[in-house]
């Protein structure tokens, strides 16, 4: 109970610094907790790992459990994402002010195995957001499910997260990063090769696409290792 009260704490410090509302427009009625302390609630039972919500509300102290209700802390949590969304983007430009180089990449989300995904019925709510079948060439495999897109600073604070589905190419993520970027370098793998998009990326937002050449590309030289080698033979 003292480690998430200390935790939660030392979350609600640094939202209050960088965000100055409290109550926001939807409420009709001044809560006991605000909408700032149920979100530090949310992001410290996320960095404690609780993920079930009785667990949470045996492990909040009686000051703050006393606040608010089960359904209503669920209900106001859901309803409260897309601020939590926009505080979390803007303590990242904050610890990223610095930076001027950042890393683009992207992972599979496997929800099921393949040969279970014609009966599976998971997220199969709306078509928008339905998974599907893609391939992870780091792993020379095809998989059923999601795919997850990060942009990371050097220092490892992450820029931005999305996910898409499964088959959604990595290279149309770079049109959410025009967004959000400028002025700096960015790093990805052969996935994020064009010509078009890096040409794009500079002229709008003056961000250099780096990305490795493909051997059968024009003026490929290949890496500076195996240019290394080459010279001392």
């Amino acid at each position: 109970m003292h480690n998430f009260k200390a935790n939660y704490e030392k979350i609600l410090k640094v939202l209050k610094q960088i965000s100055q509302e409290k109550l926001l427009p939807y409420q009709r009625r001044k809560p006991v907790l605000a909408d700032i302390e149920v979100i530090a609630i949310n992001l410290t039972a996320e960095y404690l790992g609780v993920d079930s919500e009785c667990d949470l509300f045996r492990k909040l102290p009686k000051d703050i459990s006393s606040g608010i209700e089960r359904s209503v802390y669920n209900r106001r949590r859901r309803r409260l994402f897309p601020y939590l969304e926009k505080i979390r983007a803007d303590l990242s430009a904050s610890l990223n002010i610095d930076q001027d180089h950042f890393i683009v990449d992207s992972m599979p989300l496997e929800v099921c195995k393949l040969s279970r995904s014609s009966r599976s019925k998971v997220c199969r709510d709306s078509r928008y957001g339905a998974p599907d079948k893609g391939y992870c060439a780091s792993q020379s495999s095809h998989y059923y499910g999601y795919k997850l897109h990060a942009t990371c600073s050097v220092s490892g604070v992450f820029q931005s997260i999305d996910i898409s589905p499964a088959s959604v190419h990595d290279i149309h993520y770079l049109k959410d990063i025009k967004e959000q970027l400028k002025n700096c370098t960015l790093i990805g793998d052969r996935g994020y090769l064009s010509a078009e998009y890096q040409l794009n990326l500079f002229k709008t937002r003056s961000v250099k696409l780096d990305t490795p050449m493909r051997r059968n590309q024009k003026n490929y030289r290949g890496s500076p290792i195996s240019i290394a080698n080459r010279e001392k033979e």
